[in-house]
């Protein structure tokens, strides 16, 4: 049977389009499609299970895959198996995941998979632009309680003019890289990295994008009418009693106020909110506790809740005593560690960043191999959040999601200052090892410092801050908030970061958990996180002004040189034989690139100290060394023969040639001893090949003032090979003129 197929177009405006289509693939789901740009396809399974999971929370799972065939590619190592999912795979599930969940129900508690999967590359379309739309399409075919259609989009901006969606190629000459998520009606998630912009030209950026998503929207729901859209499942909603909730709000209020209004910090806190926690369940009994449930918890947490915002809302305070746009305590400090390249210390509050940077050669850049892009990056940051930063023991299962987004945010705020001639591969870790709030935005002021300690000339220094907002749809009344703390983010409506220098904005990362923020509220979050942001940089470059002059004495120093292409085989040598022994003689690492342009060799030499650095230099300049005809060169004697003397350039060592005893002086010299011995220094003039011995001609006597009625005597001829003179003698005086010899008598009969 042929399967009814339903599809829809989107036209992006520029002669490239968008379709979404659903009826031939993955039927079994509970709603798939298959989103096209250009040859780039994804298919998009979703799937909820019908029970709900005994849980307090959503366990949503989005899953992103990228499979090697679509590129008609074999995945790299020695099992040739798709495996654990790259970081950029990761960083494309966060982006959709934070735009999804808060759509479902906060009691919807059925095991939910989103399977996202690219079957088909295209060079020219990059298909985690297309994501977040493919989830959301195939969501809206299904029956589940979902609030709305969503989408992605990536912005871009070249020679100012806005591009939805740009080609990887066009990324490379645009400013801004971000990606929008948002329905119809609300801007929900932002995220990218942009070139110095101004805060009014990202609010344009998203206002433009959401332009877009909007139309994206509209398709979705188009599809899923004519698909025919399903009932809404019922599922078995969360117990609720209002009664309980009042009782246990009017007992707790009250007293979580005073405890927030009291400034203290996140420990004494934490326990004074516990115990009153505590009091208020000790006011049931255990009959009560039990037939309630965790209503008891749900409820208090809700009343907390309340009580922080309103004592923001109505009195402009903070749970750390602090107001609205005031910034905790910061202390710095750079070279902490003796035996890094670079050390940075930074803390603000309770969230301590601790920065360490290592410098290499090309050959420790970080490969990326995805069917979707290949390549790799000579600058990139690590970010790790054990649990001892929070006071925590929990259970350490490798790097997680939430590791490898923060890093590649810091990432991205700070790759923009790392200038295009920085000749190392710089690796930045960041080790969180006290976490309130905001650890992403410390990685990025510590690994600021520490590139700058270890002597990276980074353009300017770049700063991060946190944003929050607590708001009251009734009243209109609002609270923009700098430098979060991790309870004002959780409580929050609004988590909002921003990284920049001081002119202008280099990264952001937003996610919005109300509908319908306006664009004025956005502006203004934007303009008070530039006053904290450049406060904070103020404390950076008070501890460290400027980048160190140089590497630390026990840090690698990296010479850069190009060679011609005819060269590098002799610098590497058969088998890699020259080049290893070049390196362990002089305790250097060499990394020889080709330039994909010019086809020069581009040899990276990388060693503690300038001696080993010297020798490698020395041996490239005697390989680049060719002397020119006609121009006179100082040798040394490093080896005596019968017929003549070797000798090395002085400017050029290892590069030799023989000076024949017929050049050595004007007079006739039997001995070379007579004339030059082992270690003697003097000037030769160079003549090129000579067109009779093949080889290349040098000669002292050029070069020295000739005797008075000096006659030239006949060469002689070859005797550097042992031939013969003109009068028949070979170079030991013996006679081999071939028609003079007697043949050999046969000293065995036939």
């Amino acid at each position: 049977m042929i399967p009814k197929v339903f599809r829809e177009v989107i036209d992006l405006g520029d002669g490239r389009e968008i379709s979404i289509e659903t009826g031939k693939l993955a039927k079994q789901a509970h709603g798939s499609v298959v989103v096209q740009s250009g040859k780039c396809m994804l298919l998009c399974t979703v799937v909820s299970n019908y029970k709900q999971a005994d849980v307090d929370f959503l366990p949503l799972t989005v899953d992103y895959r990228e499979k090697f065939a679509s590129a008609g590619r074999y995945p790299g190592g020695f099992f040739k198996r798709e495996a654990r999912p790259s970081d950029g795979e990761v960083l494309t599930m966060r982006l959709v995941d934070r735009v999804l969940r808060p759509l479902f129900p906060k009691d919807y508690h059925s095991e939910t998979q989103v399977m996202i999967q690219l079957m088909s590359h295209d060079p020219e379309v990059m298909p985690d632009a297309m994501a977040g739309l493919a989830a959301s399409a195939a969501i809206q075919l299904s029956d589940f309680p979902f609030e709305c259609p969503i989408s992605e989009a990536r912005v871009g901006r070249i020679n100012g003019e806005f591009v939805i969606n740009p080609t990887r190629a066009q990324l490379e000459e645009s400013d801004i890289d971000m990606m929008i998520g948002a329905s119809a009606d609300s801007v929900m998630m932002v995220e990218g990295e942009m070139d110095e912009i101004s805060e009014e030209e990202m609010t344009e950026a998203i206002k433009f994008a959401h332009e877009a998503i909007k139309v994206q929207c509209a398709a979705q729901v188009a599809l899923a009418e004519a698909f025919g859209k399903k009932e809404v499942r019922e599922y078995e909603p969360e117990r609720a009693d209002e009664d309980l909730a009042k009782k246990i709000h009017d007992m707790a209020y009250d007293k979580v106020y005073a405890v927030a209004k009291a400034g203290s910090s996140k420990h004494e806190r934490g326990a004074a909110f516990a115990e009153i926690k505590e009091e208020i369940k000790a006011t049931f009994s255990e009959e009560e506790q039990e037939d309630f449930g965790g209503l008891i918890s749900k409820y208090y947490s809700k009343a907390e809740k309340a009580a922080v915002r309103d004592l923001t809302l109505n009195e402009g305070l903070r749970l750390d005593g602090r107001k609205t746009d005031e910034i905790r305590p910061i202390w710095c400090e750079v070279d902490y560690l003796p035996s890094t390249h670079g050390s940075s210390i930074f803390t603000r509050g309770e969230t301590q960043a601790l920065a360490t940077v290592t410098l290499g050669t090309s050959r420790e850049a970080n490969q990326i191999d995805m069917p979707s892009y290949e390549g790799e990056e000579r600058f990139y940051l690590h970010y790790n959040f054990p649990p001892f930063s929070t006071g925590e023991a929990r259970p350490i299962r490798g790097t997680s999601r939430r590791e490898v987004g923060h890093g590649n945010l810091a990432q991205r705020a700070l790759k923009g200052m790392v200038p295009k001639d920085c000749p190392y591969t710089v690796r930045v870790v960041s080790e969180i090892l006290e976490s309130n709030g905001s650890s992403s935005m410390a990685t990025v002021c510590a690994g600021t410092m520490a590139m700058m300690d270890a002597g990276v000339k980074l353009t300017k220094p770049v700063s991060g801050i946190a944003m929050g907002l607590i708001s009251d749809a009734d009243s209109g009344n609002y609270a923009v908030l700098s430098d979060i703390l991790g309870d004002e983010d959780h409580l929050g409506d609004m988590d909002f970061k921003v990284t920049g220098t001081v002119d202008g904005i280099t990264a952001c990362q937003m996610d919005i958990k109300v509908k319908g923020l306006s664009y004025e509220i956005l502006v203004n979050a934007l303009k008070q996180a530039r006053d904290g942001r450049l406060h904070i940089l103020e404390k950076l470059t008070d501890t460290i002004a400027t980048p160190a002059e140089d590497v630390k004495p026990h840090s690698p120093k990296m010479i850069t040189r190009r060679i011609p292409n005819e060269f590098i085989g002799a610098l590497i040598g058969p088998g890699g034989k020259v080049i290893q022994e070049l390196q362990k003689e002089t305790g250097t690492t060499i990394v020889i690139n080709e330039d994909p342009v010019t086809e020069e060799g581009i040899v990276e030499i990388l060693g503690v100290g300038s001696e080993g650095i010297d020798a490698v230099q020395t041996k490239i300049d005697s390989l680049l060394f060719k002397p020119q005809v006609g121009s006179i060169y100082e040798v040394k004697v490093i080896k005596m023969l019968d017929f003549g003397a070797v000798v090395e350039y002085t400017d050029a060592p290892g590069n030799e040639v023989l000076l024949h005893v017929s050049e050595l002086a004007w007079e006739r010299t039997e001995n070379v001893s007579d004339v030059v011995n082992m270690g003697d220094v003097f000037d030769v003039k160079y003549f090129g090949i000579d067109s009779r011995t093949r080889k290349e001609k040098v000669s002292r006597k050029a070069i020295l003032p000739k005797p008075e009625g000096y006659v030239a005597r006949p060469p002689r001829e070859n005797n550097d090979r042992g031939g013969r003179d003109n009068r028949g003698r070979d170079n030991r005086g013996r006679d081999n003129r071939r028609d003079d010899r007697k043949p050999r008598e046969n000293k065995k009969e036939d």
